[in-house]
């Protein structure tokens, strides 16, 4: 494994995906809106760049997939603020047509590292996998080069114009297995940084989304641009699904979500297992 980078105590590097849940969470804090127990420089990548950073030790404050929080959670510890779990929020498997069982049939995943590919997994353990980028999974399946496609983000909104059809709604599976807000995305800080200075990030990336909430218009320029061409009505429609209570604070029952989660994974072998505490202290 990668050692991690040195620390840049002057300014951290804080990495996050284009998507609008993110976008809107982190603009007050990019945009010196609301204080921050240390400078912060916005780093915008895809969510599985941003895991592969994360596995190599990159970014000090980074977003990532659950599935891949397993896999360094020796290094980072999760802020309680800033993540996406929910009800209904699940990645979906969809398909040019209605399709039987999945076993056995090749299936375009967003990545290795994606909660949405462990949930596959959980379910369907005999899928073939091919992995692309998520934005290039449903033209695949629509070109017929896969049987079926995993979606994630916007896409579970968009898959119809591609003339697709869901399969599967893997959020749903999930809830009906444990009763659980499902996990999705988390954002972690070095667990070598300094106790205030953890809890301090959390606290800023609280006050971030509490200034977004207030204020919803004027971040809304900076979503827009990084937003991959996606319309206004698809963008207000991907915060209102994936920016909620527990973005504020994951509390108990989304706590209880995560350590399940990483449970069924240590349990199949997707994931070590590990005892250090999986969220900054309150405080």
């Amino acid at each position: 494994m990668t050692a991690p980078s040195p620390l840049d105590t002057a300014a951290l590097d804080l990495g996050y995906s284009f998507c609008p849940n993110d976008t809107f969470i982190f603009y007050a804090l990019q945009a010196g809106r609301v204080p921050a127990p240390l400078p912060v420089r916005e780093v915008l990548e895809d969510v599985q760049t941003l895991n592969d950073w994360a596995v190599a030790g990159r970014l000090p404050i980074t977003k990532i997939s659950y599935r891949a929080y397993f896999e360094v959670m020796d290094r980072y510890v999760a802020l309680r603020s800033g993540g996406a779990l929910g009800r209904g929020v699940g990645p979906l498997v969809v398909a040019r047509e209605k399709l039987g069982d999945l076993n056995g049939r090749r299936v375009a995943s967003p990545g290795a590292l994606t909660t949405a590919e462990l949930l596959l997994r959980l379910a369907y353990p005999d899928v073939r996998l091919t992995r692309l980028r998520y934005d290039e999974v449903m033209p695949a399946v629509a070109r017929g080069e896969v049987d079926a496609g995993l979606i994630i983000h916007e896409s579970r909104f968009t898959y119809p114009q591609h003339g697709l059809v869901k399969l599967l709604d893997l959020g749903a599976w999930w809830e009906r297995e444990t009763g659980l807000p499902l996990p999705l995305g988390a954002i972690l800080v070095r667990r070598d940084l300094p106790l205030e200075v953890q809890c301090g990030l959390n606290a800023a990336v609280r006050a971030s989304l509490e200034y977004a909430h207030a204020h919803p218009q004027e971040p809304m320029a900076y979503i827009r641009q990084h937003a991959l061409e996606m319309s206004d009505e698809v963008m207000r429609a991907h915060i209102d699904l994936y920016v909620n209570d527990f973005s504020l604070d994951v509390g108990a029952e989304g706590e209880r979500a995560v350590r399940e989660l990483h449970r069924r994974a240590v349990a199949v072998g997707a994931a070590p297992s590990c005892n250090l505490p999986l969220f900054v202290a309150e405080g």
